[in-house]
């Protein structure tokens, strides 16, 4: 099993005295995940949820359209790091062979490796306007996410990404050592279950770069709320997008960077069906405006994945 933290030794001088001891840090590994035998991308992440990682990776950076695309997933040890070795539908077989590149990405980047200025700054798709969201429920929603932070509970070291639905709070919530993995552990976590997330809001732990804004376009979430601030290219990006972005979210409030009507009583008039409508539909997840939604249960954060 992978262990996602471990103890070290460690001197801490506190109060003019050194204490020798222990601690719990997170752990890193490179993780390779390859398609139909070639690598694609050597990520360095923490060794959880690499089901979630494999999935979620591979939706993001569309490489599948959906989990179903992915035949096969194998999760091999290797002596210096960890494989996700996938085996394609002969149809994403042949996309991503045309696609196929291979990225060596520190802990800090998400798009490192790729062969063009214009790949990086790839348009992000156009979520649908879906509903809007009281600012009680941003607050609570922001103020729900440490309680369920294991790891960096532990270690005080790792990125948070969850997905709040309406009705239900927290629904996901996975962590890693990469913000951005951390995001491709939650898509692949709420493909697996089947949660939509055209009615959600998705919650960083981290600043909102723009590779974050992308990821959160193309699972189809009209919200994203971050603790830290956004860089400028995130901000024109989720403005194209259609996203509302709300950052530097505290207990005490938050700022909006765009699309404010989404966020009822900001602006006199609402462009998003009612925040009060009863429920929450939760089924296939789904990019279109007219796409029909399955209704299932949703479990409790610590068991969803």
């Amino acid at each position: 099993m992978h262990q996602p933290v471990r103890f070290v030794d460690r001197r801490a001088w506190r109060d003019g005295r050194i204490a020798h001891d222990t601690r719990l840090v997170p752990e890193e590994t490179p993780i390779a995940l390859t398609y139909n035998g070639g690598t694609y991308a050597v990520m360095m992440a923490t060794p959880h949820d690499l089901t979630n990682f494999a999935i979620g990776f591979s939706l993001s950076e569309g490489i599948v359209q959906s989990p179903d695309d992915i035949r096969s997933l194998d999760i091999v040890d290797l002596d210096d790091g960890i494989e996700l070795r996938m085996w394609l539908a002969p149809s994403r077989a042949e996309f991503v062979n045309e696609r196929r590149r291979q990225i060596a990405g520190p802990t800090g980047c998400g798009i490192c490796g790729i062969e063009s200025i214009a790949e990086a700054i790839r348009p992000a798709a156009i979520v649908p306007k879906g509903r809007c969201f009281a600012t009680e429920e941003i607050v609570t929603a922001i103020q729900g996410l440490a309680p369920l932070q294991e790891i960096n509970g532990q270690t005080r070291a790792v990125h948070a990404a969850a997905f709040w639905a309406p009705a239900h709070g927290i629904v996901a919530l996975r962590e890693d050592v990469g913000r951005h993995n951390a995001l491709d552990k939650l898509v692949g976590a709420l493909a697996q279950h089947g949660i939509a997330t055209r009615d959600g809001m998705v919650l960083l732990t981290s600043r909102v770069s723009v590779e974050m804004v992308q990821k959160t376009a193309a699972m189809g979430a009209p919200v994203m709320v971050a603790v830290s601030a956004p860089t400028a290219l995130a901000v024109r990006m989720a403005e194209a997008a259609g996203i509302t972005l709300v950052a530097v979210a505290r207990s005490d409030g938050f700022e909006i960077f765009t699309h404010p009507a989404r966020i009822e009583g900001i602006t006199p008039a609402l462009s998003c069906a009612s925040p009060h409508r009863a429920g929450c539909t939760l089924g296939a997840a789904s990019r279109e405006d007219n796409a029909s939604e399955q209704k299932t249960s949703v479990k409790e954060p610590a068991h969803v994945g």
